[in-house]
C-alpha cells in the first residue's frame, strides 16, 4: 500500500512539474468530455422525449389485438373486433392500482377509416374511436392546438389533426361528414363538429388522422366492441415485465400483445441514425484526445530524455519507465475526464433550465424545447473513454 502510494505521488509530481505539457493534456481530455456529454446527453434527451410523446399520443406501452390484427386488419377489420365484455376480464385479471400494479390504465381503441367532406372538398382519413377520459391517464402529449379534447358530454364532437385540417380548408367550429363502411358492407355517414387541432410529434399522422368518441364510432360503424386495447403503465422500463406477464396470463390463441417499440417505425428509424450520429461524435472526439494526448507526451518524453537516461543507468528496468509513462497518461485521463464531467454537468444543468428552442426536424409535426439529460451510464463511460485513450496516446510515445 506504501508503495502505490509513494508510485502515485512520483507521477502527480511528474504531472505537476511539467506543466505546460499536462495542462494542454488535461485541457484536450476536458474538451472533449464536455463536448461527448453534451452532445450525448441532447440525443438522449431526443430519445427520452419522443419515446414517451410517442407512446402518450398514438400507441400505448401495449396493445392488446386480436393474433395477425396489424397484418390483415386493415383488410378485413370487423374480423378483428373484440367483445364488449373484454375490459371486464381485463379488469378481473389485473388491479389497476397505481401503488400496487405497474398498469396505469387500459382503453378500448376502434380503428377505422373513410372520407370526410367539407364543402366541395372530400380526403381520405384514419380514424379511431377513443374513450374520451382517457387524457386523464395519457396526459397532453397530442397537444390540442385549437379547441378543446373530446369529451363524454359532446359526443358529436371530434378531434383531428392540424394537417387533415389544413388540407381539407377547415378549422375548429366547422361542420364535416364522415362516411365509412359499416360491419353489414354498407354505407353510413354522420354530420361532426370539429372540437378541436391537435398536434403529434409524427407529421404523416397528424396529416390523416382524426379521433372521436368511441361511442359515436361504434354507431357510426354499427358495430360493438374494439379492434386494440391500449395499455399504459407507470413507467416504459417496466415493458418487457409486463409483456411477459400479458403473454403468460392471456392465451395466444385469443390475444396478441405487442409493445409499443415494435409499433414505432418512425421512432426506431430516427433512433437508428441518431445512435450513428453520437458514434461517430464519438470517434472524433477520441481521435482528439488521441493527437492531442500523443503529441504533448511525444514532447514530454523528449523534453525528459536525460532524465530517462539517468533512471536506466540507475538500474530502473525500460518496462518501469513505460508503467510511469502509463500511469501519468491514466492520471491526466482521469483528472481530464473528472474535470469534463463536472464542467459537462454544470452546463448541463445551466441549458436545461434555460432550454434550447429547436424547429421541427424532418418528419415531426412541431418543434420543441430541447434539454440535456445526462444518465450514470454516460458519466461512466465518458470517464472509461477519458482514461482508455489517454492510455493508449501514452504508448507510442
Amino acid at each position: 500500500m506504501q508503495a502505490l502510494k509513494v508510485k502515485f505521488l512520483l507521477v502527480l509530481r511528474n504531472i505537476l512539474r511539467h506543466k505546460r505539457c499536462s495542462t494542454i493534456s488535461i485541457s484536450s481530455v476536458t474538451f472533449g468530455i464536455v463536448a461527448l456529454l453534451l452532445a450525448s446527453g441532447f440525443i438522449e434527451f431526443i430519445f427520452q422525449d419522443f419515446r414517451e410523446t410517442t407512446i402518450r399520443s398514438q400507441l400505448g406501452h401495449l396493445q392488446i389485438v386480436k393474433p395477425h390484427y396489424f397484418e390483415a386488419g386493415k383488410a378485413d377489420p370487423y374480423r378483428f373486433l373484440f367483445p364488449d365484455d373484454l375490459e371486464q376480464n381485463l379488469s378481473n385479471n389485473f388491479t389497476l392500482s397505481n401503488d400496487i400494479h405497474p398498469i396505469e390504465t387500459i382503453v378500448p381503441r376502434l380503428s377505422f377509416s373513410g372520407l370526410i367532406s367539407h364543402g366541395d372538398a372530400t380526403l381520405s382519413f384514419i380514424g379511431e374511436g377513443v374513450d374520451p377520459q382517457e387524457q386523464v391517464y395519457f396526459g397532453n402529449a397530442l397537444k390540442i392546438s385549437t379547441g378543446s379534447n373530446l369529451s363524454a358530454d359532446h359526443p358529436d364532437h371530434l378531434i383531428m389533426g392540424e394537417g387533415l385540417a389544413r388540407n381539407l380548408g377547415v378549422k375548429a367550429g366547422d361542420q364535416i361528414v364522415l362516411l365509412v363502411n359499416t360491419a353489414t358492407g354498407g354505407i353510413n355517414a354522420v354530420e361532426m363538429i370539429i372540437g378541436g387541432l391537435f398536434s403529434t410529434v409524427t407529421k404523416s399522422y397528424d396529416d390523416s388522422a382524426l379521433r372521436l368518441p368511441i361511442s359515436t364510432a361504434r354507431q357510426l360503424l354499427r358495430t360493438q366492441g374494439a379492434h386494440s386495447w391500449v395499455v399504459l403503465l407507470n413507467d416504459t422500463n417496466q415493458t418487457d415485465q409486463m409483456l411477459a406477464a400479458l403473454r403468460n396470463t392471456l392465451s395466444q390463441d385469443c390475444f396478441e400483445i405487442v409493445p409499443w417499440y415494435q409499433l414505432a417505425d418512425f421512432y426506431n428509424k430516427t433512433t437508428v441514425l441518431f445512435t450513428k450520429q453520437v458514434q461517430a461524435i464519438k470517434l472524433i472526439i477520441t481521435l482528439i484526445i488521441l493527437l492531442g494526448i500523443s503529441n504533448t507526451m511525444t514532447m514530454n518524453v523528449v523534453e525528459r530524455t536525460g532524465e530517462i537516461g539517468t533512471a536506466m543507468a540507475l538500474g530502473v528496468k525500460k518496462f518501469d519507465i513505460l508503467r510511469q509513462f502509463l500511469c501519468e497518461g491514466a492520471l491526466i485521463g482521469g483528472i481530464g475526464g473528472a474535470l469534463g464531467i463536472l464542467i459537462g454537468w454544470l452546463l448541463a444543468t445551466i441549458i436545461s433550465n434555460i432550454g434550447i428552442p429547436m424547429p421541427p426536424p424532418p418528419g415531426m409535426a412541431r418543434g420543441y424545447i430541447g434539454e440535456i439529460l445526462l444518465t450514470s451510464n454516460m458519466v461512466l463511460e465518458a470517464l472509461a473513454l477519458a482514461i482508455l485513450t489517454t492510455l493508449i496516446a501514452s504508448v507510442y510515445p
